[in-house]
């Protein structure tokens, strides 16, 4: 079954990445919902090793591209090299073509690179100068945003942002997990002949089964036939009206809003539902699976206005208003 594969992956990553829970499992959501995400924490925080972990356990390549100001288009999409023996020019892939990218501190890049990965990110293919080419079936982009240096930076535009399936916020982890960190840490510090001379047994214990393609498309297929009430799909239409017509259901919510999310919200928003309720092994969406997820795809895709930005609001704080005001059908 597959359930059970991604059961023993979500496991093998709760192992590697200790005290990151929603993270782990919003990683997951995205790559069954076929998004991608942006994840927004202080440094430090596993966002780098939650991709490698999750490449590990996928039959998928994997690429780490370190955002910086000066980074060119080419550096992502790669180029056209000259070949002086016989005059022609050939394609040399970049990162992009992976199966899993890292974006790291994605909004260290001008508006020039951005275009590039937005792209590929919402047409699953690349355009080097006069052809275009196809990027791999399966491909996710996880983005990483430190929130605390913004000096240097350049603001994703909404075009792009609207592209990412969810916006993850991750904080400091708790003191049980501080510690079991130490020990995850003291033990891949070994040396070689320390690591060799562990227990044969305990090896075979966290062998980990790799999830195939072919798996990851038919889990996929799986999701999409998840049972949802149209009740429930009106309760997400009528979420998503309450971000563009806010004062039909607030003179406090009009106030904050200055725009709302687009259809690719409703979307998203079904997507992950429906990704997080197969997770739970269930063959149905319950109103609980759309609020977990609410937050997640919404944060992202509405305006706050001047008022609100003023007032000290915050997109969650708007997103947990709306969730009061708006009742399950």
């Amino acid at each position: 079954m597959a359930i059970e594969h991604f059961s023993t992956l979500k496991q093998h990553l709760s192992s590697q990445i200790v005290g990151q829970e929603a993270l782990v499992e919003n990683l997951l959501i995205a790559l069954l919902a076929n998004g991608h995400l942006i994840v927004e924490g202080p440094p430090g925080l596993a966002k780098t090793r939650a991709v490698n972990a999750l490449a590990q356990g996928l039959e998928a390549d994997f690429h780490r591209i370190q955002f910086t100001p000066d980074l060119l288009p080419a550096d992502l999409t790669g180029t056209d090299i000259y070949r002086p023996e016989d005059g022609s020019f050939v394609f040399q892939p970049g990162p992009l073509f992976q199966n899993l990218v890292l974006a790291d501190e994605i909004n260290r890049a001008p508006a020039k690179v951005q275009s590039a990965l937005l792209e590929a990110m919402a047409e699953g293919q690349i355009t080097v100068g006069r052809k275009t080419y196809e990027l791999p079936e399966l491909f996710l982009v996880m983005a990483t945003q430190n929130p605390i240096e913004q000096e240097g930076t350049y603001p994703l535009p909404e075009a792009q942002l609207d592209r990412f399936l969810m916006h993850i916020e991750i904080g400091y982890p708790d003191a049980l997990s501080e510690l079991e960190i130490l020990k995850i840490n003291r033990g891949e510090a070994l040396s070689s002949k320390a690591k060799s001379d562990e227990n044969a047994d305990s090896e075979k214990k966290t062998a980990l089964r790799t999830l195939s393609q072919s798996e990851i498309f038919s889990a996929r297929d799986q999701v999409l036939n998840i049972h949802m009430a149209p009740s429930l799909e009106s309760y997400m239409v009528d979420l998503i009206i309450a971000t563009r017509q806010p004062e039909k259901y607030d003179d406090k919510l009009a106030a904050w809003l200055a725009f709302g999310a687009s259809p690719r919200a409703t979307i998203a928003l079904d997507r992950c539902a429906r990704a997080r309720a197969w997770l739970h092994n269930r063959d149905f969406v319950s109103p609980e699976d759309i609020q977990a997820v609410f937050h997640n795809v919404l944060r992202h895709r509405i305006l706050l206005s001047y008022q609100a930005e003023a007032e000290g609001i915050t997109s969650n704080q708007v997103l947990d208003h709306i969730l009061t005001l708006v009742a399950v059908a």
